[in-house]
């Protein structure tokens, strides 16, 4: 039996992307494999998500002793670290027969404007990690650029593989939920500089739309920079930050929004810009890392944050969107970016290491 487990061990943070890729991930590369013999997946998971795949019997719950005592390594063939930080990695000297593939999201380190310091230790610990790797796995053509040009992967190999998209539930607002009363844009992920929220702001001087922003709200500082600039503006109470939202209410907002707005400095893939473009509704994203990979040719862009470019590219990008029925290929370009094609991509590799 040729054995792959998938570290699910950063699913203990429910609204963050690496939740949904582990879990996409897992499920389509099972139903892949579910009429395979020699072939399995098991997932190794933290105690509340024991019950969270399809097949909760392949699922190996964490333990405090797994720190010092990992039986379930015993039999695997291929262990699958799906984030460059995640917390456990085979000591090939106790298990000699397990191959390792690394997931390289992303080294965003490099382009948030962090210290030269975090930025060396930052890459180090990626390069110690694929070190100890056997086949490597990047999300973005831009990060296997960024993993080229700044890692040293000898002759390992190194693949693309782009995230697939999961469906989105039906739409829905509950009595909790924030109804926006005008136009509104909209903007999901962890409210951080990263993503540079605050830069949208610009966007709702000269108009009488709102602007919500879904998702955990990273760095308080940013936050209250973010309502202080937006009190000073006379627009605050057209600033809306959510917070986390449930996936019905994510479905009501990408639904019902004037655009989908993402001004990322350091992205490597996007996966709310592919969830936004199944919707068909226009977006508006940097130009940054790899948010032109992902957007291509159907997503409009802001190549420098200055308020009238801003305005520029908006007002410009909403008129092409409505003359030229953009729409349609918003949609198909989301299609592109499938779960199903992408575990299957990860199977070749799995195999190529047995």
């Amino acid at each position: 039996m040729n054995e792959i487990i998938l570290d699910c061990d950063l699913m203990r943070f429910r609204n963050s992307g690496l939740y949904h890729y582990c879990l996409n991930l897992g499920n389509y590369v099972e139903k892949l494999l579910e009429n395979q013999r020699n072939e399995r997946i098991r997932f190794y998971v933290p105690p509340l998500e024991a019950n969270t795949f399809k097949r909760n019997d392949h699922c190996i719950v964490e333990k405090k002793h797994h720190k010092f005592w990992k039986p379930f390594l015993n039999g695997c063939s291929v262990w699958h670290a799906p984030f460059q930080s995640g917390r456990i990695f085979p000591d090939k000297k106790k298990h000699k027969g397990i191959k390792v593939v690394l997931t390289i999201h992303d080294l965003n380190a490099l382009h948030e404007g962090k210290p030269e310091r975090e930025q060396h230790k930052s890459v180090a610990h990626t390069q110690s990690l694929i070190e100890h790797s056997d086949a490597i796995v990047c999300i973005s053509e831009f990060t296997k650029s960024d993993v080229m040009k700044h890692c040293d992967v000898g002759n390992k190999p190194l693949y693309v593989i782009h995230n697939g998209t999961h469906k989105v539930q039906d739409a829905a607002l509950f009595q909790t939920s924030y109804k926006p009363t005008r136009p509104f844009l909209f903007g999901m992920g962890y409210v951080n500089r990263k993503k540079n929220y605050h830069v949208l702001l610009s966007l709702l001087r000269n108009s009488e739309m709102e602007l919500i922003i879904s998702g955990r709200l990273d760095e308080h500082d940013y936050v209250e920079n973010i309502r202080k600039e937006a009190k000073e503006l006379g627009i605050h109470d057209r600033v809306h930050l959510s917070g986390p939202i449930s996936e019905e209410e994510k479905a009501w907002y990408l639904s019902n929004c004037t655009a989908f707005v993402h001004p990322s400095l350091a992205e490597g893939f996007g996966a709310p810009v592919v969830e936004a473009m199944l919707f068909g509704k226009p977006i508006f994203l940097s130009d940054k890392t790899s948010l032109p990979e992902i957007g291509g040719d159907v997503a409009f862009y802001f190549s420098h944050f200055e308020s009238d470019h801003m305005n520029e590219v908006f007002q410009n990008g909403m008129e092409q969107y409505g003359q030229n029925g953009l729409s349609k290929r918003i949609i198909q370009r989301a299609q592109q970016f499938d779960w199903e094609k992408s575990a299957a991509a990860y199977i070749e590799v799995y195999r190529s290491l047995y």
